[in-house]
């Protein structure tokens, strides 16, 4: 049996799984950003035909899901699992989002971090020999997110600076064994590259003791910096030895706080870095301040832009490092700091 195990915290996959299927979908302010044109799909309706902020998020994540499934090639049924998460109390736009699909369903919690670390586990499985084909799966909501997190939008309270804004929107990812890749580029797209999921590292929660709910960039730096840092270790690797490194939403404030620990510890990446917070919005043009945050951040960026880009091989090797903040209404208002968790995700493009 071969070694996957990758220094203290990292996997290199033997036979990596690869991606067969995917869609973005994002709301309207998101299409109006620098990155519209990348997008599946673009929703002007922020209730998407729902009645409540929650259940247009649950709309939102189902309709992401089925069109990640149709662009497949697959049925429903033949999807062995679904590794999804979202940002409400007890993972309510999932459960409600998914129960049609009726895949059997790993319900996990990473706060923004949650596509890198279903991306991972979906992954595992099937490398492992669990599944062969399976569904990562997550999504955010500007409305849900500010009424659950900060203060309903009726409020109209002053955003402070260092203050992101939740991307309302979502992604998905078919992932599938080599075998099954195989079978699925002869029967649909014999040109095309596919996208490889070749290893990942995974997260620690990190406490730098910030107490700042507003300012999400300065609380989940310090566990981007421990991952990006031991992915680099662990494979023995130098930052340009990957075209892009891509954290989730660290925004400006938290951009900066990364490379400046990176570079403590002996790796410059600033050549190669893109944050999904930062380029998924125009800062001065839509008033975003600190740039986009949420689980739909880094999955509609990842769905749209990034694996277009890798489509195209523009891009060939990416590591993509969404990042969470782990606070819950409870937490802060008990005056606890806010941790942060990050999981790195390599992504390579394969012919």
């Amino acid at each position: 049996m071969s070694q996957k195990m990758i220094g203290s915290r990292s996997v290199k996959f033997a036979t990596p799984p690869y991606i067969v299927g995917s869609y973005s979908l994002v709301g309207k302010k998101e299409g109006e950003g620098p990155l519209s044109s990348y997008f599946d799909e673009i929703d002007e309706d922020p209730m998407f035909g729902g009645q409540t902020w929650e259940e247009a998020e649950s709309l939102l994540q189902y309709k992401t899901a089925s069109k990640a499934i149709e662009s497949s090639g697959y049925k429903q049924e033949e999807i062995r699992y679904l590794v999804a998460g979202d940002l409400l109390g007890q993972l309510i736009a999932t459960s409600f989002g998914v129960m049609d699909l009726q895949i059997p369903l790993f319900g996990i919690y990473g706060a923004c971090s949650t596509m890198g670390e279903s991306m991972s586990l979906a992954a595992t499985l099937i490398e492992g020999g669990f599944a062969d084909k399976a569904m990562a799966l997550t999504s955010s909501h500007f409305a849900g997110a500010e009424k659950q997190f900060r203060f309903p939008l009726d409020y109209g309270n002053q955003r402070p600076l260092a203050a992101s804004w939740t991307v309302t929107g979502s992604g998905a990812v078919v992932i599938a064994s080599e075998e099954e890749m195989l079978k699925h580029k002869e029967k649909n797209k014999p040109q095309d590259p596919y996208i490889s999921i070749v290893g990942i590292t995974t997260g620690k929660v990190i406490d730098f003791g910030i107490k700042d709910a507003m300012n999400m960039g300065a609380c989940m730096a310090p566990a981007a910096c421990d991952v990006i840092y031991h992915n680099l270790k662990d494979f023995n690797y130098k930052p340009d030895e990957y075209d892009k490194i891509i954290t989730g939403d660290l925004g400006y404030v938290g951009k900066d706080i990364l490379l400046d620990m990176l570079k403590e510890k002996g790796y410059d990446i600033t050549s190669r870095y893109l944050d999904c917070g930062i380029e998924i919005f125009n800062k001065e043009e839509q008033d975003t301040h600190a740039g986009g945050s949420g689980c739909g951040c880094s999955a509609s960026t990842l769905t749209g832009y990034i694996f277009k880009k890798m489509k195209k091989r523009e891009w060939k090797k990416i590591l993509f490092v969404p990042t969470g903040a782990l606070l819950s209404p409870v937490s802060f208002n008990e005056g606890n700091s806010v941790p942060g968790i990050a999981h790195g995700v390599m992504l390579e493009v394969k012919d």
